[in-house]
């Protein structure tokens, strides 16, 4: 899984995340980091972000939707 390592994840990347709501399910939301929420370098679960239209979740794909 992509996304576990902060150094990855810049502002203005597209990424699909996790939201918490999805966490059962898994169902992936793309958009575009905005902030940086996990000071951690790495987690083991995702990166925390906050995407452009204010959803935070754990990132768990980096790039564009195919």
């Amino acid at each position: 899984m992509a996304g576990e390592t902060r150094k990855d994840i810049e502002p203005g990347m597209t990424v699909a995340v996790v939201l918490k709501k999805d966490q059962k399910s898994g169902t992936l939301t793309w958009g575009v980091v905005k902030d940086l929420l996990t000071s951690a370098a790495y987690h083991s679960r995702g990166i925390k972000v906050r995407l452009e239209d204010g959803q935070v979740g754990r990132v768990q794909a980096l790039g564009v939707p195919d």
